[in-house]
C-alpha cells in the first residue's frame, strides 16, 4: 500500500543539478554556462576553475552537485560523463533606486537568475 514510485524526470543515462537565487544577469551567467557545453566533465571543471568570471566559480558548484548525483544516486561512470545540457533561467528582479537630479529617480535593477546543469554518460566510441 505504500506510493507509487515518481517517474525519473531524465534518462537513465543522465542526471542534473540546479542552482537558483544566483546573484548575476541571466545574459552574463550564460557566458560561462557557454563555456562548459558540450565539453568532458573533467575538461569543464578545468575551465571553471582558471576562468575569470566571478560567476564561475557558483557555476562549478552546481556542476560537481550534478557529477555528485550522477555517480551517488544513479551509479553513472564519472569518467565517461559530458555536459549534455547547460541552461540559464530568470529569476526574481531587485528594485532599486537613486535620486538623480530635477527630481528625477533612477532605477537599478538587481538581476537573479538560475543555471541548470545536465550531465549525460556516453561511451568512449561516442565521443567526437
Amino acid at each position: 500500500m505504500s506510493k507509487e514510485k515518481n517517474p525519473r524526470r531524465v534518462a537513465e543515462n543522465e542526471a542534473f543539478a540546479k542552482a537558483k537565487m544566483l546573484r548575476t544577469s541571466p545574459q552574463k551567467l550564460n557566458l560561462v554556462a557557454q563555456l562548459i557545453r558540450g565539453k568532458k566533465v573533467e575538461k569543464a571543471l578545468a575551465d571553471l576553475t582558471f576562468s575569470k568570471k566571478r560567476i564561475a566559480g557558483d557555476v562549478k558548484k552546481c556542476l560537481q552537485s550534478a557529477i555528485a548525483n550522477a555517480e551517488n544516486n544513479h551509479g553513472l561512470d564519472v569518467d565517461e560523463l559530458v555536459v549534455a545540457e547547460a541552461f540559464v533561467g530568470k529569476n526574481l528582479v531587485l528594485k532599486r533606486g537613486r535620486p538623480r537630479a530635477r527630481g528625477r529617480y533612477g532605477r537599478i535593477l538587481k538581476p537573479f537568475s538560475e543555471l541548470t546543469i545536465k550531465v549525460r554518460q556516453v561511451q568512449p566510441q561516442e565521443q567526437a
